[in-house]
This record gives C-alpha cells, sequence and structure tokens, in this order.
C-alpha cells in the first residue's frame, strides 16, 4: 500500500492509534484516538469473511458536522490483490463522522465505506467520489478487526 500514498509520506513512520483489539469497539473511542488534526490516517479493516479492505485520508479521521477531506483520500481492498479507487473529482464527499456513522465517499444516497457507531456493522457500495468496486464480497460486512494507523 505505501507507493499508493502520497510520495511526501512514503518514507514516513507510522503508529498504530487505534485497534479494535486493543481498544475495543467504538466510533468515539476511534475518534478519540485520532492524531492532530493536520495528521494523515489509515483505516484497515477485516471482515467477518476475511476481507481487507480500508481508506486513506490525508487529514486525522474525526467526527464532524460536514464532509471534510481532500482529493488524496482514497479507499482500497485486497480482493485479492490490492485495487485501489482514487477521486474522480465528480464531488468532494471524502469524510464525514458522527457519533453513530463514519461514511468514506458518497453521492445519490450510496457510500464507498460506512461502518456504525460500535464498529460492528459497514457497508460499502460503489460510489460516485471514488467509482469504486464494493470492497467487501457483500454490501453490508461484519467487522472482526480495525486498525487505524497515522504519522508520528
Amino acid at each position: 500500500l505505501g507507493p499508493q500514498l502520497p510520495p511526501r509520506l512514503t518514507q514516513q513512520p507510522w503508529h498504530l492509534l487505534y485497534s479494535t483489539e486493543r481498544d475495543g469497539f467504538s466510533l468515539r473511542t476511534l475518534y478519540r484516538s485520532g492524531a492532530r488534526p493536520d495528521s494523515p490516517a489509515l483505516l484497515f479493516i477485516r471482515d467477518t469473511e476475511a476481507q481487507a479492505f480500508g481508506a486513506f485520508s490525508a487529514s486525522a479521521i474525526r467526527s464532524s458536522s460536514g464532509f471534510y477531506g481532500t482529493g488524496e483520500t482514497f479507499l482500497f481492498s485486497f480482493c485479492p490483490e490490492l485495487k485501489v479507487f482514487r477521486w474522480t473529482g465528480r464531488n468532494d464527499f471524502f469524510l464525514k463522522g458522527d457519533a453513530n456513522l463514519l461514511m468514506v465517499g458518497g453521492g445519490s444516497a450510496r457510500f464507498g465505506l460506512w461502518l456504525d457507531g460500535d464498529l460492528h456493522h459497514g457497508g460499502s457500495q460503489p460510489c460516485e467520489t471514488f467509482d469504486n468496486e464494493t470492497l467487501s464480497h457483500r454490501e453490508e460486512f461484519c467487522i472482526q478487526d480495525l486498525e487505524m494507523w497515522g504519522l508520528a
């Protein structure tokens, strides 16, 4: 995944900020574990069918009243090899989150990736922001493990 990151970040050290194994299943805790607001974040998810996928954000993943982020944001999946879905330029619905829902990508009432507040369930649909495929085998999935990594 490293070569897919913006060039300024490819040599930077990453640190585990949040892990469901260590910190429990809570979107609020994930937000509290976030790094500085300007710190990039990688979100890795493994569902109960052993599919791995996630999102990169050039800014910290946080609670917000509206959409935030930049065109460097992307979705990815390892199904079975790495696929990266970059910004299409059609909208700027990069990330939006509150206590009950985190959304990455959107358009036409569809989200590239969404996670519920207890981080047990999520979903993925093709969306205008990234023109992505469904990241998991199913449009709705159960989360087995989730990690958020940030820059030092």
